[in-house]
């Protein structure tokens, strides 16, 4: 199982931003079991027209841990460093005004259904190749695993959640997308200072580091570099605090350094609750 084209055309990912950015968005309907107000949208722009999810800053819910900023402006800072990155598993995403006021707009994914990349099944059942997270048992004491897809995809998204700090991956957010793709969506609650990862995709724990996350990380860090021409930290401050940008720095310094994914650090629940 593998995600077949890490590398977006750079011309393509321009077109999205800029079709998110200044097309017009119509409200097509509003996906009910989100926590916040999401809509799905048309948003149609020089006679293109594609879909997108629309998050207004005036739908969300405070979170008493998360007081600085929105979540929307969060899900945009983590788009942006996943894409200074070159992870690229994060759909397009911008801040823009809509019908119902600023928020966030984000390209939708067409989902693979064929394609399961986190899922919790009998041991028995087990590929070789997917990487057990959990064991657990069901209602009725049965045995049941925790587990996701050894895809590479699924690897830059681990270190991804592990720099931004992310509270919630749950297996939900994780999209396999019918271009090939593997994306991760839903990052309102990421880059605090404070640790705070949540994550299902815990497989990696203790391994080394593949050379295209420690090449992503390079890169990242590089553009959160004082100075730097790409200006990455100038465009965070617009959406997360200047300890926020610092903790994102540390963190690419020292998984960088440690050559590996972390372990759950014990201090906070490792899993979101519920998984998916």
């Amino acid at each position: 199982m593998t995600d077949t084209q890490s590398t977006p055309d750079p011309v393509d990912v321009d077109r999205f931003e800029d079709l998110l950015r200044r097309g017009t968005l119509d409200v097509e309907g509003r996906l009910t079991d989100a926590s916040n107000t999401t809509l799905f949208c048309a948003v149609t722009l020089d006679g293109v027209e594609e879909h997108c999810v629309y998050k207004p800053v005036r739908g969300e819910r405070p979170l008493w841990d998360f007081p600085d900023g929105t979540l929307a402006g969060r899900e945009v800072a983590t788009y942006l460093v996943s894409k200074a990155a070159g992870f690229h598993v994060v759909p397009p995403t911008v801040l823009r005004d809509g019908p119902f006021g600023p928020g966030m707009v984000q390209r939708w994914i067409e989902t693979d259904d064929e394609r399961e990349l986190v899922d919790v099944i009998e041991p028995k059942l087990v590929q070789p190749g997917w990487r057990t997270v959990l064991r657990a048992r069901g209602a009725d004491g049965e045995p049941a695993l925790l587990v996701h897809a050894d895809d590479p995809g699924l690897r830059r998204m681990a270190a991804l959640d592990v720099v931004v700090n992310n509270a919630d991956r749950k297996g939900g957010h994780v999209l396999a997308g019918t271009d090939g793709r593997t994306y991760g969506v839903d990052h309102g609650i990421c880059l605090h200072q404070e640790t705070k990862l949540r994550t299902v995709l815990w497989g990696w724990v203790g391994e080394p580091l593949d050379d295209e996350v420690k090449d992503g990380l390079k890169r990242l860090r590089a553009a959160l570099s004082p100075g730097n021409a790409a200006d990455l930290a100038e465009e965070l401050n617009d959406h997360i605090t200047q300890r926020e940008i610092k903790a994102l720095r540390s963190r690419t310094d020292r998984l960088l350094h440690d050559d590996e994914l972390p372990s759950p650090s014990g201090g906070w629940p490792p899993i979101p609750w519920p998984a998916f």
